[in-house]
């Protein structure tokens, strides 16, 4: 196997962006499989308000990391890293390219360039700091980042529980800074990777957000919700379309104001991926047709 000329093309960009459509036609161009790279995506019990694949578009192309895994687990970047290489190990064994599309950064990050090792946090210290958050919330959560991890507290993602659960454990385990673990050094992979990112106007971007989100409550996110409660507070969980509809569940807000709240949050989402990808250099952007990126492929010899 002659695994230097392998090349794994990545689809990236914003929610909403047109990501699927667009990596299935560039699969089926190449006529190999694609990796999704969703950290979402990967939970079983989680369909309609994560906007996995329908049923058609799993069946034009075989897809990888789409209801892997069970909300009771704990997936992490590290467990994308390790899942990714060695899939795509396998899908270079039959192709001599594979697809990888997503909008998580920090999982396309750790595949292409390897995550720094973070220290083990022991399960106890987990189920603490769950328990005291589910009890106390996210503004008990900010205070003790603040005191735990002034530097997580400055330059980190104060908005996102799953981050601030993430370095407060690791805080209390290692009495350091998540940060401090993150000295940038980026691995050797023994194959190519070509970086595309999409991009639509601001303006057509949110409409499809706004869209997209009414189509969830029709194909029956409320009911998917409602029979997530059990679990709510899981690290899966604590995202964008399920946490606002949680708070409407508890009668904390109404159902329109719950629905305008996962516009706002996903408009939001959406602007920090965008923010993340154009910080690395290496993506080429264009508009999100098939089309235009077979031939942006094309200059490269694809």
């Amino acid at each position: 196997m002659q695994h230097a000329q392998k090349t794994v093309i990545i689809i990236a960009g914003p929610t909403a962006a047109g990501k699927t459509s667009v990596a299935i036609e560039i699969a089926k161009h190449l006529a190999t499989e694609i990796i999704s790279a969703d950290s979402r995506q990967c939970y079983k019990e989680l369909n309609v308000g994560v906007a996995r694949p329908s049923e058609e578009e799993l069946k034009a192309v075989p897809h990888h990391f789409i209801a892997s895994h069970s909300i009771q687990q704990k997936v992490t970047a590290a467990t994308f890293e390790e899942y990714a290489l060695q899939k795509a190990a396998e899908l270079f064994q039959q192709h001599d390219t594979v697809v990888m599309v997503g909008g998580t950064g920090l999982y396309i990050k750790a595949f292409a360039e390897g995550m720094d090792p973070i220290p083990h946090v022991p399960e106890t210290v987990h189920k603490e700091i769950v328990s005291a958050y589910r009890e106390k919330g996210i503004e008990w959560l900010r205070e003790e980042i603040k005191i735990q991890d002034p530097l997580f507290w400055q330059k980190g993602e104060t908005q996102n529980p799953q981050r601030m659960m993430r370095a407060l454990e690791v805080a209390k385990a290692a009495g350091q800074s998540i940060f401090s673990f993150q000295k940038g050094e980026k691995k050797h992979r023994d194959f190519n990777v070509i970086k595309i990112a999409l991009e639509l106007p601001k303006e057509t971007l949110h409409r499809n957000i706004n869209t997209r989100v009414d189509k969830m409550m029709n194909e029956g996110l409320l009911e998917e919700v409602k029979s997530l409660q059990p679990y709510q507070y899981l690290n899966a969980l604590q995202t964008v379309g399920y946490k606002e509809l949680f708070a409407h569940l508890k009668n904390e807000v109404s159902l329109n104001e719950a629905v305008e709240a996962i516009k706002q949050n996903t408009r939001q989402y959406a602007k920090r991926q965008l923010t993340w990808f154009r910080k690395d250099k290496k993506y080429s952007w264009c508009a999100p047709l098939a089309e235009d990126v077979i031939r942006l492929l094309a200059q490269r010899g694809f």
